[in-house]
């Protein structure tokens, strides 16, 4: 009845506006915290003033250790009240300040006797508190009270008492060990809050010991009546399975699908929850799962319906198939009143639908976008782009469902998610791109976002040349010359100069509409303008591939440095870009959002500024190296470290390759696995390939236990430019020196010389090229020209389809693939490959591959007619032989 009344006492503070102010001064409140000297004590006031400390905390104010200290000794008079409300209030702040103020162990009497005193709302907060300032010293003092407090009678005290052990236990595990036979105590209780916190308790103690853990599961798996317990071990007993990689016929799966027979709905879902995101888990396996879910879907309670369809909508992007037999259950929720749950129904249905029912679920999901919020239209949307790629034959009823979305009202994040997915259709299928190209065009002339009016106007100028009537597309570009602010100008008359360098018959006119873009107000605009005017009027292919269609393919920071560079060093030669190091293909964004969707991840939505790339930060590393400071700028790394020893061994080495116009450099990342063990003056012997002059070592001073050593071996490349291949033996040679694993002290000065095989590293053409990107494949083409160009038929028996063969083709190489043409169209029997990509010494490369699929004897191979052009013979020539 206290309690009650201590209850209802704030209620009426509540009432009365007592609340905490917007501002708080730090030292209002230290002076108020006096008020704690007078006598009698004001509990009410007095509680006041501690909320207000508090608060101040939480807010994130800094208080000095005096200050604190302060405070925190004269709060300790409170203790002289037994007013329950300022009681509680004393056991928070002394919580809140026991790592700030000195010497809290003075309340430790105090909180001792509350702890085992008669008053009953005292005794859990009293061991919260207590177990807060306690420190290992001190804490055998209190160890038999805990004991005494783990197995009490009173539910509150039982659980503070566990809940505290399980935070001593991170800085006093072996003390905490020492109760586990009340712990266990605990755990065969009623009450299903203590048999859930001394659950957790028993878990941390053994969670090491993987025998003591699988009894345990064994040993409560029937016997706990509390549905929080239950679901606890249900998580024990999957993470058990995933360490064990056990199966369904572990007893452990069992336990699991066990429990989704259980009454409880809370542990039926946890069962079905853990089963669904187990790994490697087979479509029989889910069944049972699915089965439980599909019965939650048609459940009264909205937060059933909602967990269940929220699972299902996980479980649709890798299986699919098991979760259509909900389908009609999901339909029939489209219609909930909760629009959470119908925006789930439809998603999940747009994973597990077939193609012909996507012209009826679009109309379904018209009905209800209207009463959504722009985050569900934009998980809507994100689904929608999932189905694009599974369907790409119904872009006509995609694209007009995502043009209506685009003229209803909503927010950017909104627009910019439907304005990508359009753009991804259209790159993903060339059949869809004069629609959405004309649905995009429709949206800007009423677009109020810069940024994607600015995108939609760079799609525009990178596709619309393609499209069979690029006319049409000027006026909606023109539009925005005279009616935009200027950064969509600007844009949109870079976009107009591409559809001049594509199309002739354009050109007149185009010339005619940047010459009165010359007169715009803005600099940019103007500067823009005159720049491509000038250039279209050359009629010059190779012109406009250079400086309109095709952008500079350099590093940002790259350039920046070597800029920087160049002023500090005066000299008569012009500045040359080919010392600028190339950019770097990221993955494409496309591809990127076809992983997302594939995963139900979202892309992220705002765009990264330039960042220095890892080629930027290995230029970096090798210029502060003196031996390697004139080798000149870095042309290429390779993409990812090359392992030279197997998994598990005692030293494990992996190489990187970096490439300089007459050299190489491999890095050598070292290992040490072995604590025992120091390794001194590490480096690695690698054999001279025919051609290839050795020049220096790098070595490691020191590796110690786990920790990443690096050693670099400096080669320089053949005079001969043709020999750009060969096979390099490498040996990992150091000094050994025994050690004391715990410290990593030698044991003496001196050591053993030793050395450890590794596997030999491949120099191939694909480490001399550098992968480029070129939008217009057509225009490079013809900007290179025929004059080094090298043709030839090669028969590639070894590969059975055009996928095959694209996929090799395109690693073997080294070259980025161009206007898509990666991807081959399903039942083809011929295919173009289009690659592109700069050889070392600044040498662009374009390569065309027609590939056909042939029939000979009932097997299937592929034949390559290979052209190259370069703007080298010999460079065209090795590539051309590397094919062969």
């Amino acid at each position: 009845m206290k309690m009650l009344g201590s209850f209802r006492k704030d209620k009426k503070d509540e009432e009365s506006g007592s609340g905490i102010p917007s501002v708080v001064e730090k030292a209002q409140i230290l002076q108020e915290a006096r008020t704690f000297n007078e006598t009698p004590i004001n509990p009410r006031k007095c509680v006041q003033i501690l909320t207000k400390i508090l608060y101040m905390i939480n807010q994130g104010e800094t208080l000095s250790a005096r200050e604190a200290t302060e405070a925190f000794f004269a709060m300790t008079k409170l203790f002289q009240s037994k007013d329950n409300n300022l009681r509680r209030m004393v056991y928070l702040c002394i919580k809140e300040m026991a790592s700030i103020a000195e010497d809290v162990i003075i309340v430790t009497s105090s909180l001792t006797k509350d702890m085992t005193g008669k008053e009953d709302s005292y005794r859990g907060p009293a061991i919260r508190a207590l177990c807060k300032i306690t420190d290992h010293s001190m804490l055998q003092s209190i160890e038999r009270y805990m004991k005494q407090a783990i197995v009490d009678k009173l539910p509150s005290v039982a659980s503070a008492a566990l809940l505290s052990s399980l935070h001593l236990s991170k800085h006093s595990p072996e003390v905490v060990k020492r109760w586990v036979n009340e712990v266990q105590e605990a755990a065969n209780t009623d009450n299903i809050m203590v048999q859930y916190h001394a659950l957790g308790v028993l878990y941390y103690i053994k969670k090491n010991d993987v025998l003591a853990v699988n009894k345990l599961v064994s040993k409560l798996k029937s016997n706990l009546k509390s549905p929080y317990a239950h679901c606890f071990l249900i998580r024990v007993a999957c993470k058990v399975l995933e360490e064990e990689g056990g199966g369904r016929e572990s007893p452990m799966f069992a336990f699991v699908e066990q429990s989704l027979r259980h009454k409880s709905e809370m542990v039926i879902y946890e069962a079905a929850h853990a089963i669904v995101n187990m790994k490697f888990i087979t479509a029989a396996e889910l069944a049972p799962a699915v089965s439980v879910l599909q019965l939650f879907c048609s459940s009264p309670k909205p937060v059933l319906r909602f967990a269940a369809v929220k699972t299902l909508n996980r479980v649709a992007i890798s299986h699919p198939a098991a979760v259509t037999a909900c389908n009609l259950d999901l339909e029939n929720l489209i219609t909930d009143s909760n629009r959470s749950i119908a925006t789930l129904a439809i998603t999940t249905l747009l994973k597990t639908g077939n193609e012909g029912s996507v012209d009826r679920l679009m109309k379904q999901i018209t009905g209800f976008m209207n009463e959504i919020s722009d985050e569900f239209k934009i998980v809507v949307v994100s689904a929608v782009n999932s189905l694009c790629h599974k369907f790409p034959r119904k872009h006509a009823a995609l694209l007009s469902f995502l043009s209506n979305m685009l003229r209803e009202e909503g927010g950017f994040e909104y627009k910019r998610a439907i304005v990508e997915t359009v753009i991804t259709i259209i790159e993903e299928n060339v059949e869809a791109r004069d629609t959405g190209l004309s649905h995009l065009c429709e949206f800007i002339e009423d677009c109020e976002h810069t940024s994607l009016a600015t995108r939609i106007l760079h799609l525009l100028g990178r596709e619309g040349p393609k499209t069979a009537t690029p006319a049409k597309f000027i006026r909606f570009i023109y539009n925005r010359i005279i009616l935009e602010h200027p950064a969509v100008r600007s844009a949109a008359v870079t976009s107009l100069a591409k559809f001049g360098g594509t199309s002739d018959e354009l050109l007149p006119n185009i010339l005619i509409i940047l010459q009165r873009a010359m007169l715009d107000a803005d600099d940019e605009v103007r500067d823009r303008a005159t720049f491509y005017y000038h250039v279209l009027c050359q009629r010059q292919k190779a012109l406009n591939s250079a400086y309109i269609l095709n952008g500079l393919n350099v590093s940002i920071i790259g350039l920046e440095k070597a800029l920087h560079q160049y002023t500090l060093e005066p000299s008569e030669k012009p500045f040359d870009l080919r010392t600028v190091p190339i950019e770097i293909q990221q993955v494409a964004e496309s591809a990127l959002k076809k992983v997302a969707a594939a995963t139900g991840d979202q892309v992220s939505k705002t765009p990264e500024p330039a960042k220095a790339t890892r080629q930027d930060i290995y230029a970096e590393q090798l210029a502060a190296i003196p031996e390697f400071a004139r080798l000149g700028p870095l042309f290429r790394s390779s993409t990812m470290p090359k392992e030279l020893t197997e998994t598990g061994t005692e030293y494990t080495v992996s190489c990187v390759k970096h490439l300089f116009q007459g050299h190489i450099v491999f890095q050598f990342n070292c290992v040490n696995t072995l604590n025992d063990q120091l390794l001194e003056r590490c480096r690695v012997k690698v054999e001279t390939a025919d051609g290839f002059e050795f020049v220096c070592f790098v070595p490691c001073p020191k590796l110690v236990y786990q920790v990443t050593g690096t050693t670099y071996t400096l080669f320089k490349l053949p005079e001969d430019p043709g020999a750009v291949t060969g096979t390099f033996g490498c040996t990992f040679q150091f000094i050994v020196k025994d050690c004391d694993p715990n410290t990593g002290e030698p044991d003496d000065d001196e050591g053993y010389e030793d050395e450890y095989q590794l596997e030999d590293v491949e120099l191939s053409v694909g480490d001399h090229v550098q992968k480029v990107m070129k939008p217009n494949f057509g225009a490079s083409w013809e900007e290179v020209g025929p004059e080094c160009e090298v043709e030839d038929t090669y028969a590639l028996a070894t590969m059975s389809s055009l996928e095959e063969a694209v996929t090799n083709i395109v690693q073997f190489m080294g070259m980025q693939p161009c206007e898509r043409t990666e991807k081959v169209a399903e039942g083809k029997s011929s295919h173009t490959l289009l690659l592109a990509g700069v050889f070392r010494g600044g040498h662009d490369v374009l390569v065309r591959a027609k590939l056909a699929l042939v029939t000979a004897d009932g097997d299937p191979s592929v034949t390559m007619q290979l052209t190259v052009r370069s703007t080298d013979q010999i460079v065209s020539e090795i590539i051309a032989t590397a094919a062969g």
